[in-house]
């Protein structure tokens, strides 16, 4: 099996030839004109305008127990999904964005005890990637913490942020059922457990 590792192309194979902001907030949009060279061929595309959605970095945690058989997700509001004909409240797992040069593993620890109560020790890194590399610069580093989650659920959140945010505490005998109900609606929560889903299975065939 051919595994693809390597990009066809790299930063030197395509042209910026203008970008101007248009909004600047929470978040920065940007108008960019760019030409990219066309796969096989030397030329290149036609020039674009695309608008980039600039946002910084975000990194999030599955809270889990082994000893419980439980996860820890959490639901709140969510703009994004104001349009979803079921609910705009969505599961995800604990998540933040990066304070400026904080490292992905401080902002975890900091918004487990903000969204959670929960303390972490160890972080496992999943993986590193691009939500919607479609349209936004944001990179998302997804991680997995085995904890000692509480007795019973609550509220948390930051009230000078907005933030109302609801920790459930999940069976693991759920899981299979979540992932494929329909409840599950953002990447990295489905990604997660999809990781944790198959550590649980190696651990019944051992």
């Amino acid at each position: 099996m051919n595994i693809i590792k390597q990009a066809s192309y790299n930063q030197n194979n395509f042209t910026i030839e203008s970008r101007e902001h248009v909004f600047k907030g929470f978040i920065q949009v940007e108008k960019v004109s760019l030409r990219y060279r066309l796969f096989n061929q030397e030329q290149y595309s036609r020039t674009l305008a695309r608008e980039l959605i600039q946002r910084k970095e975000v990194a999030g945690v599955l809270l889990y127990s082994p000893t419980q058989q439980k996860i820890g997700l959490i639901e709140q509001f969510r703009i994004g999904a104001i349009d979803d004909v079921d609910s705009a409240w969505q599961l995800e797992v604990i998540a933040g964005v990066l304070d400026g040069q904080e490292s992905p593993e401080s902002c975890i620890r900091r918004e487990s005890l903000e969204e959670s109560g929960c303390e972490i020790d160890q972080l496992q890194h999943l993986f590193t990637f691009y939500p919607s590399a479609g349209a936004c610069s944001e990179i998302f580093h997804l991680y997995a913490a085995a904890t000692q989650l509480p007795e019973h659920g609550g509220i948390f959140g930051l009230e000078e942020e907005g933030e109302n945010i609801q920790l459930h505490l999940i069976d693991y005998t759920d899981i299979p059922a979540l992932l494929t109900n329909g409840r599950l609606k953002n990447a990295p929560v489905i990604m997660a457990l999809q990781w944790l889903q198959m550590q649980i299975n190696t651990m019944k065939n051992v």
